[in-house]
């Protein structure tokens, strides 16, 4: 996705993964900028350790208590920025959020960073649930949300957690196992997992005339935005939409 932006406005700059274990990774990322990296992305399980790190941090980064983006500045400090959340409000539309109820499916990173979003963008309501309640109570008392003990009707519910990862769950068992088999789809659905096909959970809130968006859309969005903090250019975002679907298709059909 990344390779294919930088080529579609004639940079010469290359887009690598870097696997590094937890004990590594302090070293490896300040070693990272006198071997020419200008920034990385950081994923599970470094997001917490990426805000520790930084020398700077942008609010939202500091609101949401972890990191996904890092910045090589000049100088050599490093600069910790998520867009997790401000890309997952580009997927949905900026304005869509406003007077709504929303519900949250989780209360780890991307639950955090959806739910700050949310609560930023002017939701009438936010509300967490988490298969471990303490998980979603924790998570509220520190935005200042709500925690329920069962996901209940809403004009926006957002599945942050990782049910329909497992490709061997079929619709009934996914809507069992984030309780929302007794529930009708919310106006809104997203579903920040993606995969070669809509999700369960999508079809079954398309099928309810829901609108819908896929964690693919999510993604594009949120690697868009790092790309233009380290760059300073506007975001092929066409090009990165289709570079991502492409090898998409090529992971899950097992193709190299």
């Amino acid at each position: 996705m990344h390779n294919a932006a930088f080529r579609a406005v004639g940079l010469d700059w290359r887009y690598a993964k870097l696997p590094v274990p937890p004990a590594l990774f302090a070293e490896t990322v300040r070693a990272l900028p006198a071997s020419g990296f200008r920034g990385a992305n950081v994923t599970i399980p470094h997001k917490h350790a990426a805000l520790s790190l930084a020398d700077e941090r942008t609010p939202s980064a500091d609101a949401i208590g972890a990191a996904n983006t890092l910045t090589f500045l000049d100088g050599g400090a490093i600069e910790a920025h998520n867009t997790d959340a401000p890309g997952f409000l580009a997927a949905l539309g900026e304005d869509e959020a406003r007077g709504l109820r929303a519900l949250v499916l989780g209360a780890g990173g991307a639950g955090r960073a959806v739910a700050w979003a949310l609560r930023e963008a002017g939701a009438a309501e936010v509300a967490v649930w988490n298969r471990t309640p303490e998980r979603a109570k924790a998570l509220a008392d520190d935005l200042g949300i709500s925690a329920i003990p069962r996901p209940a009707t809403s004009d926006l519910l957002v599945n942050a957690t990782s049910v329909g990862l497992e490709p061997h769950l079929n619709e009934a068992e996914t809507l069992a196992a984030l309780h929302l088999d007794q529930l009708d789809p919310a106006r809104i659905v997203v579903d920040l997992v993606y995969g070669d096909a809509p999700s369960a959970l999508l079809g079954w809130a398309a099928r309810g005339g829901s609108r819908t968006v896929d964690g693919l859309e999510v993604l594009v969005r949120q690697g868009a935005l790092s790309f233009e903090r380290w760059t300073g250019v506007e975001a092929p975002i066409d090009a990165m939409r289709a570079a991502a679907a492409s090898r998409q298709s090529l992971d899950t059909s097992g193709k190299p």
